[in-house]
Order: C-alpha cells, then sequence, then structure tokens
C-alpha cells in the first residue's frame, strides 16, 4: 500500500510514519533525506543533485523523481511506501503517478493531518528535551515529575530549539497550505483524501490512521 502523509511540522506526521513503519513493515520516503543519502552514496542522480545544490540551485523535478524511482527500485513490490514531503506541486503529483505506474504500483491513500493553528503553537513552543538522554517534555502536558529534573536520567540539561517560536511555526504553516493546495483537489477528483484531527493523542490519530487504510 502506497500513501501521501501529509501535514505541516508538528502535526506528528513523522512520529505516525515512524509507528506505520514498525507495525506494517511501510517505509518513509522523505525526499530530503532520500537526496541526502543518495548525495552521500554518490549515486548518478545523487551527484547531479549535489553539483546543483554546491551551485546555490533548487533540485529540479527530474532530479528529485530520479531518486524516488531509485529507492522505490530497492523496495520488494510488496512493501509499502510513506511519501514525505513530496508531492509538493500539480506537476509533481503527476511525475509521482508515472513513477509509480512503471513499477506497477498506485496511490492508494492521501491523508491528511489536520490541526489547529493555534493550538499547534502552544505544542511546538512549549516543547523541549533532555540534553542528556533526548526524553521530550512540555511546558503544559508533559513536565518532569520533579521540577528541572528529568525522569529518565536525572540531568538538569534542558534544551530548546531555537525554531520553535511562534513566528517560525506560523511561517511554517503558511508555507504548507501554499504547497497543499495546489495537489489535494487532484487527489480528491480520485476520491482518496482523508483529513484526519491530528490534534488528538498519538494513540487517536493512529487508530484513525489505521482504519483508512483498512479500507483497503
Amino acid at each position: 500500500m502506497d500513501i501521501i502523509l501529509l501535514g505541516p511540522p508538528g502535526a506528528g506526521k513523522g512520529t505516525q510514519a515512524g509507528l506505520l513503519e514498525n507495525k506494517f513493515g511501510m517505509v518513509q520516503l522523505s525526499t530530503g533525506d532520500m537526496l541526502r543519502a543518495a548525495v552521500k552514496a554518490g549515486t548518478e542522480v545523487g551527484l547531479k543533485a549535489k553539483a546543483l545544490m554546491d551551485a546555490g540551485e533548487l533540485v529540479p523535478d527530474e532530479v528529485v523523481s530520479g531518486i524516488i524511482g531509485d529507492k522505490l527500485d530497492e523496495l520488494g513490490s510488496d512493501q509499502g511506501v510513506i511519501f514525505d514531503g513530496y508531492p509538493r506541486t500539480a506537476t509533481q503529483a503527476v511525475s509521482l503517478d508515472e513513477i509509480l505506474a512503471e513499477r506497477g504500483r498506485k496511490l492508494d491513500h492521501v491523508i491528511e493531518l489536520v490541526v489547529d493553528e493555534d493550538a499547534l503553537v502552544v505544542r511546538i513552543t512549549g516543547r523541549f528535551t533532555c540534553g542528556n538522554c533526548g526524553e521530550g517534555y512540555h511546558d503544559t502536558f508533559k513536565q518532569p515529575a520533579k521540577a528541572d529534573v528529568c525522569d529518565v536520567c536525572g540531568s538538569s540539561d534542558f534544551k530548546r530549539r531555537p525554531d520553535d517560536n511562534e513566528e517560525t511555526v506560523r511561517t511554517r504553516m503558511t508555507e504548507y497550505r501554499a504547497k497543499t493546495q495546489p495537489i489535494l483537489p487532484i487527489y480528491e477528483e480520485r476520491g482518496i483524501v482523508t483529513k484526519i484531527d491530528g490534534m488528538g493523542s498519538m494513540d487517536d490519530v493512529s487508530q484513525a490512521i489505521e482504519a483508512v487504510l483498512a479500507q483497503n
């Protein structure tokens, strides 16, 4: 089963993709991660991408498509894929259809994690982690049992990401809406788009996604 998982940064998309990988053996394909891996591996398309990035240019669709095609060729035909960060334009949506068709695949579902922007701001700006073991916490939803002491390792070294601020979150939301609006109608016409409340608990969101996948 091949799906697109949509959602702005902080919607829990990465968490849900990880759960799908663990439970169903699916593979998350993030274009950013694949580009970096292809460059590191020195593949033909990776070398093209590196030359463009070194020159400060955007990587064109055909290079990204080549990297996606190479990755799909490495997977078993029965191994499901979660597309993350691609497609972002109508042109890329057409390219993805072609890439999948060439390999006897098709998109089964497009799942969008819908979030409330103000609530997302609270969710993201309040999060922090233990600098020693990486345990995650939140100002509102998950404080350490003992103030300023990590529940897991006892460290008092806590960190916040510098980009976890309101201005950045709202900018990301604006960019996300601009990128998803062109492609959603393409898939809505096929009847394969499902919107899920991304503000629910991790388990609730996971169960909702699994219910969608169970329709096949």
